[in-house]
């Protein structure tokens, strides 16, 4: 099979014509399939999994209806939601869980260290930093992401993640190879996984549901591949990788100074990334 490019938005006109059934049970059976792995792998039993998702009907399908009447409210998500009354009442007096905005300190610090160019060297790499002293320096790194936790504890805490290393001798601080991967802290892969798959699978929701390419959500794809040719692609993805981060960190710096100084309300979010996934074909 050729590569091809595939994107999210619809292009035909179906506004008039509803949706198989069967062709949503596809698309959810591919969203539901590895979530009940991740909930497997962690203990988590369908019982809870099935109190949350009820909770999020009840709350979308409230959300759904912003202008309608506080009375009768109870009813109308029971009919669009097929939960009864007795249960909706029950979850629509329960807050939905609150979605932090805000990445972890440590996530923006190695943002700023990666892809600030007075933290890197003339090769464009993370130059190692003296942990204390005057720009370029860990410290000062630490304080122009915030002067509320000290640069001694973010230390420990990238150390913790496997995301820094330390050499007592010299007092330098520099990055381990590879990327960002908090391979020592599992809360926060998870924190990972929520909010960048949370992400793109919102934009994905958006374009189909609006019918228009509100979000960039776009993928390349190809079969008939062998395992070493999946090899030799990581490198070219990666690279693909640093010149997206490297372009992107600077421009959203130099945007949310922009907006500061213009005093216009700094109350949108972005985020954009990039993903590659690979396994065996079924035939195989």
């Amino acid at each position: 099979m050729k590569p091809s490019i595939e994107k999210s938005s619809v292009d035909t006109n179906v506004s008039d014509v509803a949706r198989p059934a069967a062709e949503l049970s596809g698309t959810l059976n591919q969203l539901l399939f590895p979530l009940a792995r991740l909930c497997l792998e962690n203990g988590i039993t369908f019982q809870a999994v099935e109190e949350m998702l009820k909770l999020a009907f009840v709350h979308q399908a409230d959300a759904l209806q912003p202008g309608a009447p506080v009375h009768g409210a109870v009813s109308r998500i029971s009919t669009s939601t097929g939960i009864s009354r007795r249960e909706v009442t029950r979850l629509h007096r329960s807050q939905a869980p609150a979605r932090s905005t805000k990445p972890p300190l440590s996530t923006e610090v190695f943002a700023r260290w990666t892809g600030d160019p007075a933290f890197r060297d003339s090769n464009g790499l993370p130059s190692p930093l003296k942990r204390q002293g005057p720009a370029p320096s860990f410290e000062s790194l630490a304080q122009s992401i915030t002067r509320d936790v000290h640069p001694r504890s973010m230390l420990e805490e990238l150390i913790r993640l496997g995301l820094a290393q330390h050499d007592e001798v010299s007092d330098c601080v520099s990055l381990p190879p590879g990327d960002f991967v908090p391979h020592a802290d599992s809360q926060q892969m998870l924190g990972l996984l929520g909010d960048n798959v949370g992400d793109h699978l919102k934009a994905a929701v958006d374009n189909v549901i609006h019918r228009e390419n509100r979000h960039i959500e776009q993928a390349v794809f190809a079969d008939e591949l062998s395992a070493e040719s999946i090899e030799a692609l990581h490198p070219l993805v990666a690279a693909h990788w640093d010149a997206l981060r490297d372009a992107m960190v600077p421009a959203l710096t130099a945007l949310i100074e922009a907006d500061r100084l213009a005093g216009r309300p700094q109350d949108q979010r972005v985020r954009v990334g990039l993903y590659a996934f690979s396994e065996a074909t079924q035939n195989s």
